[in-house]
């Protein structure tokens, strides 16, 4: 399962439309904390997750899945491509930083690899 969250209702539905048409199976979250409470932590294989969002940002969530020991490799997605931000996410694990608008191609060839990343930890 590839979890999204991003506080963007475009972007949210975007982001599931092409995932689904590739074959994924998606699960959509409005904010970090509604993902952190939600049933679905133990299944998601990938997430992605926008960097800047009311409440939890996607550096903290990345932080919070980290400290509760959840390996999930993390594509952070971004309107405001930030250097040190990027540095800090890379650092703590994230597979990918795109910056929108990103190409769709580019995305799923980070999906996939974040895929490959849970396949051979498993």
């Amino acid at each position: 399962m590839i979890a999204i969250v991003d506080d963007e209702e475009l972007v949210r539905t975007s982001l599931q439309r092409l995932l689904k048409m590739a074959g994924y199976t998606i699960a959509a979250f409005t904010s970090a904390e509604e993902f952190l409470k939600s049933d679905v932590l133990q299944d998601v294989r990938c997430l992605i997750a926008d960097i800047r969002m009311p409440g939890m940002s996607g550096v903290d969530l990345q932080s919070q899945l980290n400290a509760e020991d959840y390996q999930i490799p993390i594509i952070f997605i971004t309107a405001h491509d930030d250097e040190k931000m990027r540095l800090r996410a890379m650092r703590d694990g994230a597979v990918a930083f795109l910056a929108k608008p990103f190409d769709n191609s580019v995305l799923l060839d980070r999906v996939r690899a974040c895929l490959n990343v849970t396949q051979d930890e498993e």
